[in-house]
C-alpha cells in the first residue's frame, strides 16, 4: 500500500500553489481561520456579483463565469465559512443568464483558455447549474434564482440522467441537497445502474488518461454516494491516487492547461483534493 509524502506535498503547495489553495491548506491541515478564504475568494469578484479572473484556472477571462461562481461556493464550503451575502449577489449575476446556466459565457472566447473548452460550454446545462443550486440548498441561501434553477434541474433529470460524468456528479450533488427528498431518493435509486453508461468515467483505476473516478463522487467514506461502489473499488482508487504523487510532492493533472502558470495552479488544486481524500479514508 502506497502512502503519500505529506511533508513534500505541503512544501509543493507553499512553493507552487496559489493563494487560495495555500489558505485552504492552512484551514484544513494547520488550524488557520476560515475568514481568509472568504477574503481570497472576494478578490475574484466582479461588480455584477459574479466571480471571474480565472478562479477556476483553465481560462483567464476576467468576466464573471458560472464555473467560477461554483468554484467560489466550493472554496467557501470547504473552509466551513459560507458567506450568504456573496452567494446571493452571485445569484443576481446568474439570474441575468437564465434559470439554467452553461459552464462559461461567450466572453471566454476572447481570452486564453485550455483547449478542452468549446461552444458546448455556453449552453445551459445540468453542469454547473445543479452543483450551484446544491450549494445554495446546503447553506440555506434563498434567492429567486435558486427556485428557477431547481425547476430547470428537475426538468433535465426527469428527461433522463445525463451520460456525461461531470454532469452526473453535479446531479448527485443536487440530489443530496434538494429538499424534495422523496423525489430525490427515487432518482438516486437509479444512480448505480447508470454508472456504466457514463462518458469520461474511470471505474478502472488503471485506465490511462483523463476521467472522473469514484473518489470524485465519494471523496470520504461517509459521503452520500460511497455506497455506489464496492470497498475493493474504493481501495484500488485510493492506492492509485496515493501512487500518483510526483517527486516534487504534488499531484499531476491529466489535461492540457493553458500554460505553465495555470498548470501549477491546477496541480495545486489537485494536490489539495488528493490530500483531503486520502486523509478522509485514513491513508494520510
Amino acid at each position: 500500500m502506497s502512502n503519500p509524502r505529506f511533508d513534500d506535498a505541503r512544501r509543493f503547495l507553499y512553493a507552487e500553489g496559489r493563494l487560495l489553495e495555500r489558505r485552504l491548506f492552512g484551514v484544513l491541515f494547520e488550524g488557520a481561520g476560515a475568514d481568509g478564504i472568504v477574503d481570497a475568494v472576494r478578490g475574484y469578484r466582479n461588480a455584477d456579483g459574479g466571480f471571474g479572473h480565472g478562479l477556476e484556472p483553465d481560462k483567464r477571462v476576467p468576466d464573471s463565469q458560472p464555473l467560477d461562481v461554483e468554484a467560489a461556493f466550493w472554496a467557501m464550503d470547504t473552509a466551513g465559512r459560507f458567506d450568504s451575502g456573496l452567494a446571493r449577489a452571485a445569484c443576481d449575476f446568474l439570474q441575468g443568464i437564465g434559470p439554467g446556466v452553461g459552464t462559461l459565457t461567450a466572453s471566454y472566447r476572447g481570452y486564453p483558455h485550455a483547449p478542452h473548452w468549446g461552444d458546448w460550454a455556453v449552453i445551459p446545462d445540468i453542469n454547473p447549474t445543479a452543483g450551484i443550486a446544491a450549494m445554495l440548498w446546503k447553506h440555506d441561501v434563498d434567492h429567486p434564482w435558486r427556485a428557477a434553477a431547481t425547476a430547470f434541474c428537475w426538468e433535465r433529470i426527469d428527461a433522463g440522467l445525463t451520460e456525461e460524468a461531470h454532469g452526473f456528479g453535479e446531479t448527485l450533488a443536487f440530489l443530496a441537497q434538494v429538499p424534495d427528498r422523496s423525489r430525490a431518493d427515487d432518482v438516486a435509486a437509479k444512480a448505480a445502474a447508470h454508472l456504466g453508461s457514463l462518458r469520461m468515467f474511470r471505474l478502472d483505476p488503471g485506465e490511462p488518461g483523463y476521467g472522473v473516478t469514484p473518489l470524485h463522487y465519494a471523496p470520504a467514506p461517509d459521503s452520500r454516494w460511497a455506497g455506489l461502489f464496492e470497498p475493493s473499488v474504493i481501495k484500488a482508487h485510493l492506492d492509485a491516487l496515493a501512487a500518483e504523487q510526483r517527486e516534487d510532492g504534488g499531484w499531476p493533472i491529466s489535461w492540457e492547461p493553458i500554460g505553465p502558470a495555470a498548470g501549477y495552479e491546477c496541480r495545486g488544486a489537485e494536490t489539495l483534493r488528493a490530500l483531503r481524500t486520502l486523509r478522509a479514508y485514513g491513508r494520510l
